[in-house]
């Protein structure tokens, strides 16, 4: 799937957050991490809901419903703990796509 299809089929609308440097000012590894940081925000566009990490216990599973003390220190860690692994996984995959496009362009496939 092209990136640019990927975000074309995301109902949000296509971040503003990416700065494009003219052609002559870009480097081939700022080429690639702009390419990679394309990939990951239409990676992420594809998930069902963003989440966030949480800090000192102020995410869900606090407040009234989690008692007096706020939420375990421990389930709050450990939530964080599958969200990064699961950032790290999109960003991975991000890579290995732009390194098969690369390949696939330099007719290395």
């Amino acid at each position: 799937m092209m990136l640019s299809h990927a975000l074309r089929r995301s109902p949000l609308p296509p971040p503003a957050l990416t700065r494009r440097l003219p052609p002559s000012a870009a480097s081939p590894m700022s080429d690639r991490r702009q390419r990679l940081h394309e990939l990951v925000l239409a990676l992420l566009q594809q998930q069902e809901a963003l989440e966030l990490l949480d800090g000192d216990g102020h995410g869900p599973g606090t407040g009234l419903a989690a008692g007096a003390g706020g939420a375990d220190p421990a389930s709050w860690l450990e939530r964080n703990r599958r969200l990064v692994q699961r950032y790290q996984a999109l960003v991975r995959t991000a890579a290995t796509l732009d390194a098969l496009i690369d390949q696939e362009a330099s007719g290395q496939f």
